[in-house]
């Protein structure tokens, strides 16, 4: 942290010093003489306001924010807009203020013009020019290095991008020998100096043609262009298998690849439609300069939040788990070490109420993402107490430590499964949203500024506990791949867009709280955000996909075994429940409801209910206020009959029919 401050601090004393500059070359340039000496004479008075001005004008338009070796167009044309800025009021002080005092103008029109044109080469030319030492140096470095000789895969302008990213060296110990596209239009062109060579057909011969060379090449590099639908992966993924040559994909973390990853190419990459496109603005201004509080901050989604939080600019970051590994883990995270935030970590379970009190009291933060929760529907069936206790009492006392430390903003992690539940996790998950809308309510009748929201989504790839990793772990088995019932249909989504639609619903919330607190008008207000999903993917698919992509053909080579659904679960997930008034709030990817919920009295006598059944460890009472609290609530062997017989029959149908 102390290098990064020493860093900026030489930037600004840079702009500063050539601020001063930039004047006296004014004052030497224009006149001579008598003319000189007096400005000259009057420059101690003059000069130290107008640096003063000058360093907060280069801070509103964020000269200080960019590195040097990335300076591009948008950080010349910030300088633009300072220096014009600073130009004007040079030129209003003159007319207005300093010729009414002296003999005529201290500056003068052409004197202001020339200004202009030197202070833009004295900010703007060291920052092009130590970008152009940067790419030469890294040129050498990797005309020198032993680097790994690499074919690119990809359109133009996402090989462009992962280029800039190696000149720079925040991708290292890649030597771009070609690029493949599977576009036409881009053979026969040269992009950065390096050749397209063909499309994803043509890698075979190309690769051997390098081979013959003598310099044979040893990696493939996919941009995500290379990995959509209409470049058909499955088959690019076939012909580096047969090659033998691993095949690694551009992961990145900030805006234009700054923070580019390479990361090897895992089959649920291929598994997904394409990503929202987030507006990164939006959420750069939501955060910035916020403290942020994640608990769960170790899990799949916590530690995503962390990262995303950390990438759009919190001032500090404090993660609340209750798992040593876990925390360790996050804390261990290089995207958090590398990062301009204060990041910190506390052990702490959300049972604990004095202990969550406690950490709120002292730390104060601004937004709290309450990530914290069981989420394994089998487990919860049998272990009923630990689910209440964690996801209903857990999601309490959070929320009622965050109103008291005065926080901006709490979200919930919800689910799909919280609406019509049929299982324990479901009904707890749909609770605790019941009380934070309430909370909400009674804070916006009363004109307050904290909002409480619920963020419900699906199944995320790569979690723990997802089914896609338990799917690749049976495959390298070499099977059988086990699906509970032929009609299962899931939604899914990546941990990374999870992560950034939640925060996306977070800085809506916070917009239109402040909006309906102006207006008074709290009955327009949307508490329960959804995250679009796309089309559900029904999992006997999703396995016959997965066997496909790893080489093999399902009912031949690994067979699906059908193994029946297991307590809680239900075929089809539900997104808004019947009564919910669901609405589009004009950002893509996310829709919201408003909320349809007790007042605060009857939802503190449910959760008083349920302490008694905890006390008494009887789950029959639970389940009565459950049902009562939440109508729609039916337990599985109500709603839906085991389907292991008849769904045993038909899988073995299914794969009878495609093994003939």
């Amino acid at each position: 942290m102390n290098r990064q401050l020493l860093k900026k601090t030489l930037i600004i004393a840079h702009d500063l010093i050539m601020t001063a500059l930039a004047v006296v070359a004014t004052f030497s340039v224009r006149f001579e003489g008598w003319q000189l000496e007096e400005r000259l004479h009057y420059l101690p008075r003059f000069l130290p306001p107008f640096l003063v001005l000058a360093g907060l004008v280069y801070w509103f338009f964020q000269l200080y924010r960019s590195k040097w070796r990335f300076a591009s167009l948008p950080d010349l044309f910030n300088i633009f807009r300072a220096t014009t800025v600073l130009a004007l009021v040079l030129l209003i002080t003159d007319y207005v203020l300093v010729s009414s005092q002296l003999s005529g103008f201290f500056f003068g029109k052409i004197s202001i013009a020339l200004y202009w044109l030197i202070q833009m080469f004295l900010l703007g030319g060291p920052r092009l020019a130590f970008r152009y030492f940067k790419y030469a140096r890294s040129r050498n470095v990797l005309e020198r290095d032993a680097n790994v000789p690499t074919m690119i895969l990809g359109r133009g302008t996402d090989v462009e991008v992962i280029l800039r990213a190696i000149e720079s060296g925040t991708v290292k110990k890649i030597q771009p020998k070609g690029v493949l596209s599977f576009r036409s239009d881009d053979l026969g062109q040269s992009i950065r100096g390096v050749p397209v060579l063909g499309t994803f057909v043509d890698l075979d011969q190309v690769v051997q043609d390098f081979q013959e060379r003598g310099t044979p090449i040893r990696r493939l590099v996919a941009t995500p262009s290379a990995l959509a639908p209409e470049a058909h992966p499955e088959q690019l993924i076939a012909r580096a298998r047969r090659l033998g040559l691993p095949l690694v994909r551009v992961t990145s973390i900030g805006e234009g690849m700054r923070d580019a990853e390479l990361a090897p190419l895992e089959i649920e990459d291929l598994l997904l439609r394409p990503t929202v496109q987030i507006n990164r603005t939006r959420l750069e201004n939501f955060i910035r300069g916020k403290r942020v509080l994640v608990t769960g901050g170790g899990g799949s989604i916590g530690s995503e939040i962390c990262t995303r939080v950390v990438a759009f600019g919190a001032s500090d970051l404090m993660i609340l788990e209750s798992s040593e590994p876990s925390l360790h883990h996050i804390l261990e995270n290089p995207t958090l070490l590398n990062s301009d935030t204060n990041v910190d970590g506390v052990i702490a379970d959300v049972r604990d109420r004095d202990r969550v009190l406690q950490v709120m009291k002292d730390w104060r933060p601004d937004v709290v993402f309450h990530a914290a929760a069981l989420k394994h529907v089998p487990y919860l069936e049998t272990n009923w107490t630990e689910g209440i206790k964690t996801n209903v009492f857990g999601t309490v006392n959070v929320t009622d430590a965050a109103v008291e430390a005065g926080v901006g903003a709490i979200v919930v992690i919800s689910t799909d499964k919280a609406i019509e539940p049929v299982s324990m996790l479901g009904v707890t998950k749909r609770l605790a949203e019941m009380y934070g809308q309430a909370l909400d309510a009674e804070f916006m009748g009363r004109g307050g500024a904290t909002r409480i929201i619920a963020v419900r989504f699906g199944n995320v790839l790569g979690s723990v506990g997802s089914v896609v990793p338990k799917f690749k772990a049976q495959i390298a088995r070499g099977g059988p791949v086990t699906v509970t019932h032929p009609d299962m249909v899931r939604y899914f989504m990546t941990t990374r867009e999870a992560a950034d639609l939640v925060l996306t619903s977070a800085s809506h919330a916070d917009n239109e709280g402040r909006a309906l607190a102006e207006s008074a008008n709290s009955d327009e207000r949307a508490s329960v955000y959804v995250l679009k999903m796309g089309q559900p993917v029904r999992i006997y698919e999703l396995a016959e996909r997965m066997i496909r992509l790893a080489g093999y053909e399902p009912g031949e080579d690994i067979d699906i075994q059908v193994s029946g659904t297991r307590p809680g679960e239900r075929l089809h997930e539900i997104l808004f429940a019947r009564e919910e008034p669901r609405t589009e709030i004009g950002i893509d990817g996310v829709m919201a409801a408003k909320p349809v919920f007790a007042d605060r009295a009857k939802v503190h006598e449910w959760l008083e209910g349920l302490r008694q059944a905890l006390a008494n460890l009887d789950r029959a009472a639970a389940e009565r206020v459950f049902e009562d609290a939440i109508p729609e609530f039916k337990r599985r062997a109500q709603a839906m009959p085991s389907p292991v017989a008849p769904a045993l029959a038909a899988s073995q149908q299914t794969v009878t029919s495609r093994s003939a």
